[in-house]
Parts: structure tokens; sequence; C-alpha cells
């Protein structure tokens, strides 16, 4: 049976480490990924403030497909047809399955910034962020004055807002960074401890906050009332879009477009396909877009694929009420949510470091 895994997301990275312990002779498996480098979302801010290097937060995705006995395809899936079990790739190849699992994360929406054009760097894909912040870092760290807005009041926007402050800040240069949160305020998801908190960092690291909504023009952002906040760079960490393949898939979407699935993240309308991470929606219940369902659901996605190719029962995901987070505020600090708790300082950094590096190191070691 030919399974076809396609993005090297957290929930994939966990399907090949499954594979890899347990060879599983009926099927014959491809990934197909843009890269062979996936990199873990969670420590960017501290690769931007330089408390990590490249290879301390990203994946090789090439010895764990060959531990695994997989076949890697570096190319991008531009149009699929769900009906007829087909993919097609970048360079023109199509590829066929019987058995599909999608990983591939999502884009950021840029619909009210795309007019920024090259001053505008967006999260998503997070290799490409990393590309592009190396070269803006090195046109805002040789001027006397550099000025930064960050888009997005989510986790996201508040910790790359504390990480760029302190990147640009120990380049010796004059630099204003603001964090644009939208009407929904600053951390809406989180509780109102955690969102003091984070609020309190911001304000310390000397960031300023607009509670506003802002659209993106040629010299920054124009807020509601007509006010221009000019910017060398815009980052967008403004939520997430889906993969424009997905539109003429036939497969069943959400009503924001993303892969509807149920409690197995099977496909509601094929059940032949499987998604998993950003690229899914839950219709049973409502779920934030986090690597943490994504890595808590592959174990369950890794045993419902050869449970699939085998006929044999599916496990589901069960969702849990709260989450933990660990929130980046600062050099070295950190921010815990969990529910209505909250707590903060340099014992969160050393935990959230300490559990990101092991999950790096975890499909390192294979």
């Amino acid at each position: 049976m030919r399974l076809v895994l396609v993005g090297g997301g957290h929930a994939h990275l966990i399907v090949l480490e499954a594979l890899a312990k347990r060879r599983e002779a009926t099927l014959d498996v491809t990934l197909v990924t843009p890269s062979r480098w996936q990199y873990y979302s969670g420590m960017l801010p501290g690769w931007i403030m330089g408390r990590y290097g490249d290879d301390d937060c990203r994946v090789d995705l090439r010895p764990l497909a060959t531990q695994a006995g997989v076949h890697l395809i570096l190319d991008q899936v531009t149009a699929m047809n769900a009906d007829r079990n087909l993919l097609c790739l970048g360079d023109g190849r199509h590829l066929e399955y019987d058995l599909l699992s999608l990983d591939t994360g999502s884009e950021t929406n840029i619909e009210w910034l795309a007019s920024l054009s090259d001053r505008l760097l967006t999260v998503k894909p997070v290799e490409q962020f990393c590309e592009r912040w190396r070269r803006a870092f090195k046109q805002l760290a040789g001027r006397e004055r550099s000025r930064l807005v960050v888009v997005g009041g989510g986790a996201a926007g508040a910790e790359l807002s504390v990480a760029v402050k302190t990147a640009l800040s120990a380049a010796d240069g004059e630099c204003s960074v603001t964090l644009v949160t939208g009407n929904s305020g600053l951390l809406s998801g989180h509780n109102s401890m955690v969102r003091r908190r984070m609020q309190s960092a911001l304000e310390m690291s000397g960031i300023t906050i607009l509670h506003e909504r802002a659209a993106g023009v040629e010299d920054g952002v124009l807020l509601p009332g007509g006010e221009l906040v000019e910017a060398d760079f815009v980052i967008a960490a403004t939520g997430a879009r889906p993969s424009a393949f997905l539109a003429q898939s036939r497969l069943g979407l959400s009503d924001n477009g993303f892969v509807a699935v149920d409690s197995f993240h099977k496909s509601v309308s094929h059940r032949n396909v499987f998604a998993a991470g950003d690229v899914s929606a839950r219709l049973d219940d409502a779920t934030t877009r986090s690597g943490v369902h994504a890595v808590r659901a592959g174990p369950i996605l890794a045993h419902n694929l050869i449970a699939a190719a085998k006929d044999r029962s599916l496990r589901p995901y069960r969702l849990r009420r709260r989450s933990l987070y660990l929130l980046v505020s600062g050099p070295d600090k950190a921010i815990l949510s969990w529910g209505g708790l909250g707590a903060a300082g340099r014992w969160v950094w050393r935990w959230k470091d300490w559990i990101d590096r092991n999950f790096i190191k975890r499909f390192r070691q294979g």
C-alpha cells in the first residue's frame, strides 16, 4: 500500500519515529516536503535573541526518513484531486497514493498587509522567515535608528516583539518596536494574570502596544484613525490561512478552508485521507492552532495510519481542555500559562529551554 506523507510538521516527525521503530512491510511510504529541515517554531524567539544557533532548533528530515525506510521528495504539493488519489508536485510530477496524511502547517494571513511588499516578513513558513530576518537584521543593525512593527496580538506577536527588540538593542543602535495587537487585544486566549504579566514585560522592554487594527502601506502601517506608524520592516504574526492547493482538492473543508477532520484526524469526506496540525480543523471541537496539539496528536496519527492500512480500529485523539504554554517575555525570561494559572521568571525560561532542546534532541538521535 502506498502511503504518502505531505509536510514535515511536528505530527509527521512522530509518524517517522514510529515507522523507524517498527517497519511495516506492507507500506511503501513517501514523504513530500519542500525542505530537508523542519524548524521548531517554539524556539524562534530564542534564535532571534541569539540563544540558539540554526542546528539547535531544527531537525534534519533526511536521516529520519532513512531510518524509517521512507522515500524523501523535496518538493511542494501544488494541486490535489482527492477523488482520484492524486497529487501534483511543483516540478510537474504526479504522485498517486492509497493512503494520505497531511501535516503541511499553514500560511500567514497577510490580507491587510500585502501592499508592504519587501518590507513584510511573514512568520510562516518559519525557514523562510529565518532567511529574511537574517537579511533584515544586517540592514537594521548598521543604522543609528531602526523602526520595526509587529502585527498580531497572539503569543507569536508578543514573543517576537520581545525577541526583535532584544536583538536590535544588543546591536548598539537605537530601535523602536511597536506591537499592533488588533481589536482583540493582547493574548486574548489567555487568562488576565498572564496578559498583565506579558503587557508589563513588553512595556519594560520599551515596546509600544497599540490595540488597533493596521493596514499595510508603502512606509509602514496605517491605523484606523489615519495615523501612520512608519517601519523599516513589518513582521506579520496575524493568524493562519490554508495552503492554496486545498481549495480545489475535493476534500471536505471547514468554513475557513482547512481540512475538516473527525476525532481520529481522518477527513470527513475521504476515508483514506488524514490530517493533523495547522492544516486541519476538528469539526467536533474548537481548538487553537498550536504546535502543542500537533505533537500530542502525533502518536494517535501514527497508530491510525498503520491501522487504516491494515483495516484495523482507529483511536480518537481526545483534546485536553487546558494546554501548557511557556511564552518568552525577555532575555532568559518566560511566562507560564495553563488555564487560569500563570507564573513568570527565569525558572520558566529554563524549563522551556529544557523542553525545547529535548524535543529537538529526540529526533536528532532517532
